[in-house]
Parts: C-alpha cells; structure tokens; sequence
C-alpha cells in the first residue's frame, strides 16, 4: 500500500516541483515494497497521460529489482515517446547488466541525443562488471553502422570499456585510411585513456608526426598515456606552500580575458563573472590569520584541440596568476541544453587539465549542465574537493512554467525531452550533497526555497554553506559613464558611443528624441527577450521608447537563439525594425555593452534621449550580474519579482519587481519604469542605485568571501589527510 500512498501523493501534488520531490519517496518506497501488484500499478501510470508520475514510475520500477520489472524497463527502450526511452535508459544504470537490453541501450547510442548520453553513461557502468557483454556488443554494432556521427559515438562509448577485448578495434579503426576522420579522432582520443602499450603507443606516434585534426588529437593522447605512466609521486606534485590552485568552468563558452565574445551563444554573464572573479581572486590583498590566499586560477572553457594543447603548456609553466585552460569537446558549439553527449569528451579535457597542472585545491561548480556533471566525475577521481554554488534551477524555471501554464503534468515528458529538467534536478541534489561546501546566492526565502523546490535542508549542516551575492567590476561601470556623460556634455564619443550611434543612425527622425530601453543577455527562452519584445510592442511603450536587446549570434543563430528571433520576427517584421524603434544588433564585447548600457542612462546626442530604463525579462534570475551593472550605471531596473533580484533591488525606488513571464504585467512595469525616470530632475536617485552595488555587490567583495570559504576547505581536506594517514 506505500507504493500507492506514494504514487498517489505525485499525482495529486498541487504544484510540479513538489511532484518532482515526490517521486524520490515513490522510488524509494518501490525498493522496500515489489510485488506484482505495484508492478502493475507502476506499468499503468507509465501508459497514462501523466506524463509527469510516468517519469516517477519508470524510476520506481528500477527499483524494485524483479525479473519481470527489468523486462518491463527493457520493453520501454524501443518506446514511441523519447522521454520514455531516455529515463529507461537512465533506469538501467540501476540494473545488473541485461543481454536482453544491450542491443537497444546501443541501439540509443547511435541514434545520438540525450537519450545517447544516458544509454552510454549505464553502458559505462555494465562494463565494470561485463565488459566483454559491453565490448562485444558495441563492435557487433559497429559492422551495421555506417553513419558516421553514429559510428563516433559507438567508438567513444567502446573507448570506456578498460578491456584488452575492446583495444583491438579501436587500434583497428585509429589506422583506418578509409575510416571517417572524426571517428579515427574518437579511436585515438580513447587509445590516450589505456594503458601505455608499445603497439599503441607507436600507432599514436606515427599519426603525431602528420597534420590536421587527427594529429592533434595523436600528440594529446600522447600526452595522456605519458602522465598515466609516471609514478604518483611525480604525477601529483606537492601543495604550494604559499597560495591555493583553484579551478572554475562554464564549458558552453568562448571565455577570454576581453570577454570579446560575451552575449554569443551561451556566452552569458557567467562567462563576465568568470573573468572578473578570476583577476579579482589572484589580485586580492593578503589573507588575515590562518587564511590562504588565492595564488591561481584556472578558468577552463571549451576551445579546439589545438587550443588545449597550447593552453596545457601554458599552465604547466605558470604557476600564478588568472589562466585560462581549453577542453577539446571534439564538435562544435552546441547550446548547454543539447551538450549532454559531449560528457566524455569533456570529462577527459577537464581531467588531462587538472592532471597536468600539479595539485588543484578547490573545484568550483556552478552550473547543473554537462560541464559540471564531468567535472564532477573528475573531482572524485582525482580527490579535489568541490565547492558547489547551489541555486533551485531548474526548479525556479519549472516553477514559473507551472505558474504560467506553459508546463502541465500532460506535457512534462514531452519539454523534460527538450530541457532535462528531471535530471537536472538530481543533478544538483547530487552535488549539492556531496560538495565540500556549498554556496547559496541570496533570495527572499532562501531556506524556505531550497527545503521546498530543491530538498535541501540547509539547517541541517550550517557549517557546510555559505551566502554569497554575486559582484560587479565597478571599475569598468564608471569609466563607461564617464565617458558617456563627456560625449553628452559635448565631448568626441568613445568608439563604443560611435559604434551605438551608427547603429541608431537608421531611426526615422520622429524616434530620435525617445529613450532607450535596453537588456542584455542570451537569447534564450529562459531570458525572456521575445516576451521583452511582446510586452513593448502590444503596449503604448512602442510610442514611448526604442528598445535595444544586445545578445545573441545573429549571423550563425544557435537553435535558442532561432527560436526566440521567430518569435520576435512574428511581432515586428526584421525588415521594419528600425522604423518602429528595435534593434538586435547581436552580442557585443563586455566594455562595450558597459558603454551602451550607460547611454541609455546619460542619453546619446542626437539619437536617444537620457533616462532610459533597464529591463530583465527572465523567467528566473538567480541574482543577475547585467541587472547590478545596469543599477550602477545609474538606470532604474525591471526585474523578475523572485529570486536575487528582490533581495537587492528597492521596489519603486531602484526599480521595479514584476511577473515577467506575464507580458502584461511586464509591459507596465517597464512603462512605470519609464515615467518615474523621466520625472527625475537630479541624479540622486541614480547615486543611490550606485552605492547599493558599491557597498555589497562588488566582485572584490565576491572574491573575499570566496577566498575565505577555499581556504576554510583547503584546511578541512588537509586534517582530513592527516587523519587518513595516521589511521591504523
């Protein structure tokens, strides 16, 4: 009867997120309690319009560890919905290895997707115990593939299996003229993960000595079987005495020094956040008492495989400093929702990293994507201890969706397909309740919200997590305004200015005398730029305003991307825009947009009148960098009415707290936003939004709470070895 009480508390759970929670009891309660009658149950709820307590069911079933329940979970790999097919898949991991599955968990492997990626992740898993089952199976497959996408994931997933049975064909296909290269790519990268035999070895070399991808991807391998044979002594050199290592990633983009790729993609403000924290850390003043400073930093993102070997010589010779690491994900960039596939090949490139560059500290992660899955993975391996930024995504995102209608129990497997929401929320249960110490930004309920949306009770273990607001480069906010407010005074425009008055330069005479509002950020359905469109267009704000969304690869859009254009291509037509006052001029680098967004403040002569206002229109903003860098340039704000931005943004006097995903409710707020800005006639109000950033929202104040929570770490995992070794 629990299993019932169980799976009846999931259906009839009032909102989504308590239904995802939910479905951990159902599982475990299937564990205590089989039988055929909650076999039958759980099978029916599976075939139901319920999409979302079929999810629940396929992962109670695996738990029940009854012939009869693995055949059932077998039958759902060749299901006609994928979402079914995925959590099979993932169910199986939780099995004894099954001959009867095999072929349909490859099957899935070479049909690609994320349903590929779990498939491999319980493949990976079944080669522990079975490895010539696995081995066997996969070179089986290989004889009836052809394609060769398919062929590269089967010969990766091959490479996983640590079995002499599984050597041979990858020597076989690395040498192969009439092979596909990036699947000759895929044998060698794996040969790189054995051991360092003489045959294997000579292979890699010969190839080494040619030109192209290929090569490169020899002269890595190389590399790998030459650090997996030196002695642990010499592999893992000592800790410095003088500063911590500590290492941070977003691997879903192009993260440099300049930013000059910010807004691009996925290029968003965690790529600013990176590099700001990152110089910030290294540049900090000396650590008080017993703390350690921050000697180095290694921000590692994603880059080619030439890249990654030019950055692992870089950081094999530096040993201070903010460095910057490249992890070969062996494709081309691919937005974090569709990265899944990419877990092995960037669990290699994160691991030959951390390997190379002597002992890493800390481990920071911050995201619930593929790059933190890897990194993950890694950490355990190599002993780091990880430092895990926790926030309830996608928690918040499903939360707003159920709200909005956008989501329903009748849908849920259909969008979870799309977003992963299911194994993004285990995902950040797991690393969370594993992680050295956990970080929280600040919210309004921030307890309440983690025990209820994510299942955390962070009272439990206080010791164990920190709050830390996210922070600003102040420095780069006030030399944009300065030099905005000079060219408003009748100074030469900066070229940034230039570059926006050009941009302005097609509005129809009638527009120029308007105020500009403007967002920046990815375009994403989560950012809500379609909705900031929407909200502006539908609404007396067209007549009011001009509206600039600077983000996003207009040239080459990612699928995202297309789909928020659609959207707004649907409300004003891309060949009117400039008549009715939008612009899209795409990403721009972060000094840039600095500027822009500081015009919009101050005015730019001749195109845009001052006193503009800054809008957010994301579903969910767990704290929101562009949001602090638009307060401290001086413009009043809309935001989302949840998370960070309520704990620092002042309701009707730094900006406005609103229901974003309602376009209405949008539309007024930013038209509220508008009228309150244009009825300022000093630049107190503009002075105050400033030093609320200033007093507690800076990356240096970022940085010192952060330097603090490593170094408290770094003392925690150095007793815990002392007490490892002085152990009988």
């Amino acid at each position: 009867m629990r299993v019932q009480i169980c799976l009846d508390a999931v259906k009839k759970a009032e909102r989504l997120v308590d239904a995802l929670r939910l479905g951990d009891d159902l599982a475990v309660e299937a564990s205590r309690d089989g039988g055929v009658r909650n076999l039958r149950l759980l099978r029916s709820t599976i075939s139901s319009e319920d999409q979302l307590s079929a999810i629940a069911a396929i992962h109670a079933l695996a738990q029940i560890g009854d012939e009869e329940a693995d055949l059932t979970l077998s039958e759902l790999l060749s299901s006609d919905q994928g979402f079914i097919r995925e959590h099979a898949a993932w169910a199986h991991s939780s099995l004894a290895p099954r001959a009867g599955s095999m072929g349909r968990l490859i099957g899935l492997v070479s049909s690609g997707g994320f349903a590929a990626m779990l498939a491999q992740r319980t493949l990976e898993d079944w080669a522990v115990p079975a490895p010539e089952m696995v081995a066997v199976g996969l070179e089986s497959a290989l004889l009836g593939v052809a394609e060769p996408a398919s062929r590269y994931r089967l010969v990766e997933t091959l490479g996983l299996v640590q079995h002499w049975m599984a050597t041979a064909p990858l020597l076989r296909i690395a040498q192969d003229a009439d092979e596909e290269q990036t699947v000759r790519v895929a044998a060698v990268i794996a040969l790189g993960q054995r051991t360092a035999e003489e045959t294997t070895c000579a292979l890699l070399q010969r190839i080494a000595e040619g030109t192209g991808l290929l090569a490169e991807a020899a002269r890595l391998a190389l590399t790998d079987l030459s650090e997996a044979a030196m002695p642990d002594a010499t592999s893992v050199p000592p800790r410095s005495e003088t500063g911590l290592t500590v290492a941070q990633l977003f691997l879903h983009a192009d993260i440099d020094a300049e930013l000059s790729q910010a807004g691009s993609g996925d290029n968003g403000g965690i790529a600013t956040l990176l590099v700001r924290l990152g110089d910030a850390l290294v540049s900090g003043s000396e650590a008080d008492g017993n703390q350690v400073p921050v000697e180095r930093v290694l921000t590692l993102s994603r880059g080619g495989l030439e890249a990654a070997a030019q950055s692992m010589a870089t950081l094999a010779q530096e040993h201070t400093g903010h460095l910057y690491g490249r992890v070969p994900l062996l494709q081309g960039p691919l937005p974090s929702a569709s990265a899944w596939p990419l877990r092995v090949a960037a669990r290699r490139g994160i691991q030959r990293i951390l390997k190379s560059v002597g002992h890493v500290d800390a481990l920071h992660l911050r995201m619930a994507d593929v790059g933190s899955l890897a990194a993950f993975d890694v950490a355990r391996k190599l002993d780091i201890p990880v430092i895990f930024t926790a926030a309830p995504d996608p928690h918040a995102v499903i939360n707003s969706m159920d709200l909005a209608g956008q989501l329903t129990r009748e849908n849920f497997g259909e969008i979870d397909a799309v977003e992963h929401f299911w194994f993004r929320a285990r995902l950040v249960q797991r690393m969370a309740s594993n992680a050295a110490h956990t970080i929280f930004f600040p919210r309004p309920n921030l307890e309440n919200d983690m025990k209820q949306l994510v299942g955390l009770d962070m009272a439990a273990e206080p010791n164990r997590h920190t709050i830390v607001p996210e922070g600003i480069d102040l420095g780069v906010v006030d030399h944009a305004v300065r030099q905005a407010q000079e060219h408003a005074a009748g100074q030469d425009a900066a070229e940034p200015l230039q570059e926006l008055a050009e941009l302005l330069s097609s509005l129809p005479a009638q527009r120029r005398g308007l105020p500009l509002v403007i967002s920046v950020g990815r375009f994403h359905r989560v950012k809500g730029m379609a909705s900031i469109v929407e909200a502006w267009a539908n609404s007396g704000l067209r007549d009011k305003a001009n509206l600039l969304l600077v983000g996003g690869n207009m040239k080459n859009p990612s699928a995202d991307e297309r789909e928020q254009l659609a959207r707004i291509d649907a409300i004003i037509d891309p060949a009117q825009r400039a008549a009715h006052g939008l612009f899209l001029p795409g990403h721009r680098p972060n000094g840039t947009v600095a500027h822009w967004v500081a015009a919009a403040r101050t005015g730019l002569p001749g195109f845009a009148a001052p006193r503009g206002v800054y809008v957010c229109g994301s579903l969910k903003e767990e704290f929101g960098i562009a949001l602090l860098e638009a307060m401290a340039t001086g413009l009043l704000v809309v935001a989302p009415n949840g998370g960070g931005p309520a704990t620092y943004l002042e309701h009707g006097r730094t900006g406005f707290l609103t229901t974003t995903w309602d376009t209405r409710l949008l539309g007024n707020s930013i038209a509220e936003a508008l009228a309150c800005a244009a009825a300022e006639t000093t630049g107190e109000r503009a002075a105050y939004s400033r030093s609320v950033v200033e007093a507690d929202f800076t990356v240096q104040a970022m940085a010192r709470a952060l330097a603090k929570v490593y170094s408290d770490v770094h003392h925690a995992d150095v007793e815990l070895q002392r007490e490892l070794v002085s152990a009988p």
